[in-house]
């Protein structure tokens, strides 16, 4: 590619990041690395009702969670424009929109349609009634621009239109993920370019920005694709270059419909909050659409980079697998460095108000590799941790059946007795396992009379982490405090 690439992610700051958007995001932020190009971000806030200050800073702090850096946009702290072809954020250019609008109108391109929207209405049904495609038609399309801007500075309403009745023709393009498209032009009437208030529409400013802003490829969810004729028609009447288009398959529930925030966690904010890394959302969302040649599944963002190809792109929607994404999450945190994943778990432990501050590093290396296997998001392995944590240790509702039995106390008894014998502060799998067996065989016990009553002593409910695994990790203290809680029970 001999022009620099020059690709963009242009959100509407209504709220946080959805998981749709973090894939558009990582495909155009993996298409300008791979090309050496230059990733920009720009702020579609003409929704004055729904965009706040409060939704852009949400969505750059998911896109700054996830790593996508961008190179010109909106600054992270300050919000302020950093990039020579701002502003980025399209409520600040609405001087431009109205310069191109009048550009298009004293070509003939464009007019001023004072249509009320029951007049609209009314000449739609009737339309339909004979059986005609229900395209505006409006009475002033052919109005000399000279007396329809003298009725708008008279205060009447009007949007701009343009005109696509005179241009009968196909409008073909090669899609970089569908190959061919047609649209003839009489799929569309006129449509509007500014509203009433002086405000643009979507098709319109897009068109504008894109070109302005030099984008050489738009990368966009399927949905745009309909949109393409009408900015389409827009380059051409303003004799612009239009960029390569690429439109991204649709991302599917479980019922394959689109994805929506109706059936559960969507937004990369709520995954953040469970304990997902951005490393493991970035590796499942690049997946739902697309594969690597050589078939990885599990790969680091650079590791993406090194193999994205448009060619691989698919074409049909992809379902998003709730099952799928938790377990690569877990494949990420397990491959991590046992203290980089300590220190990934300690906000988690902080908001469940747990704290490790005495413990050595040998204990975090070998909790770390004992438990790891254990969790699949960093909110389990906080609760997974809270085990250990005699300040959280708590008798469940579900001990009582086994506090019951006849055979519990005597279960308790007999592993304090053992555990206060024990030579050392720790004990080992191999001693446990010792343990285990004396009491099976002093208080002849065996199944759940066992395992049960030992795991209700010491975690203080009947199921969870093998003990095995747990005990080693644990003081003799400790372990004679939770053996008196529950022979005091």
């Amino acid at each position: 590619m001999s022009e620099k690439i020059r690709v963009r992610f242009a959100p509407s700051p209504t709220g946080y990041l959805h998981v749709g958007g973090a894939r558009t995001a990582l495909y155009n932020y993996l298409f300008a690395k791979k090309h050496g190009g230059e990733f920009i971000l720009r702020v579609e806030d003409t929704d004055v009702a729904r965009s706040t200050e409060d939704s852009l800073k949400m969505v750059l702090e998911d896109l700054q969670w996830l790593e996508l850096n961008w190179n010109e946009g909106p600054d992270f702290h300050t919000l302020k424009d950093k990039g020579p072809v701002g502003p980025y954020r399209q409520s600040q250019r609405l001087d431009i929109y109205k310069k191109v609008a009048d550009e298009l109108i004293a070509s003939g391109k464009a007019y001023y349609c004072f249509m009320t929207d029951d007049e609209i209405t009314l000449q739609r049904d009737k339309l339909k009634a004979q059986g005609k495609v229900p395209h505006v038609e409006s009475p002033y399309e052919k109005m000399p621009p000279a007396e329809a801007l003298a009725k708008v500075q008279k205060g009447e309403k009007a949007v701009v239109r343009f005109k696509t009745r005179q241009l009968k023709k196909d409008y073909i393009f090669t899609d970089l993920i569908r190959g061919e498209v047609k649209f003839p032009s009489d799929m569309v009437g006129d449509f509007v370019l500014l509203r009433t208030g002086g405000m643009p529409v979507y098709n319109f400013c897009c068109v504008v920005d894109d070109y302005m802003m030099k984008m050489t490829h738009v990368l966009r969810a399927e949905e745009h694709l309909p949109n393409t004729l009408r900015q389409l028609m827009i380059y051409e009447a303003m004799g612009w270059k239009a960029p390569q288009f690429g439109h991204l398959s649709l991302i599917l529930d479980e019922d394959r419909q689109k994805l929506s925030k109706r059936k559960g966690a969507t937004s990369c904010h709520e995954f953040q909050l469970e304990g997902y890394l951005p490393e493991a959302l970035l590796n499942f969302v690049a997946l739902l659409g697309w594969s690597a040649a050589d078939g990885k599944e599990i790969m680091s963002v650079s590791e993406m980079t090194e193999r994205f190809d448009l060619a691989r792109a698919h074409q049909a929607g992809a379902v998003f697998d709730a099952v799928k994404l938790k377990w690569m999450n877990a494949q990420h945190l397990r491959a991590l460095p046992h203290l980089e994943l300590w220190n990934k778990l300690q906000p988690f432990f902080k908001k469940a108000e747990m704290s490790f501050e005495d413990v050595s590093a040998p204990w975090i290396e070998k909790s770390v590799a004992a438990l790891k296997t254990s969790f699949e998001t960093l909110v389990e392995g906080a609760e997974i941790f809270k085990t250990l944590s005699d300040k959280h240790f708590a008798i469940a509702a579900e001990a009582s059946e086994v506090l019951a039995w006849p055979t519990t106390k005597a279960v308790v008894e007999k592993w304090k007795e053992l555990v206060l014998a024990h030579i050392g502060q720790e004990m080992t799998e191999s001693d446990f396992s010792a343990m285990q067996k004396a009491i099976q065989e002093g208080c002849k016990v065996k199944g759940k009379e066992l395992f049960q009553a030992l795991r209700v002593a010491i975690i203080g409910k009947p199921h969870g982490t093998e003990l095995k695994i747990l005990v080693p990790l644990m003081t003799k203290k400790s372990l004679v405090f939770r053996a008196e809680s529950i022979l005091a029970k």
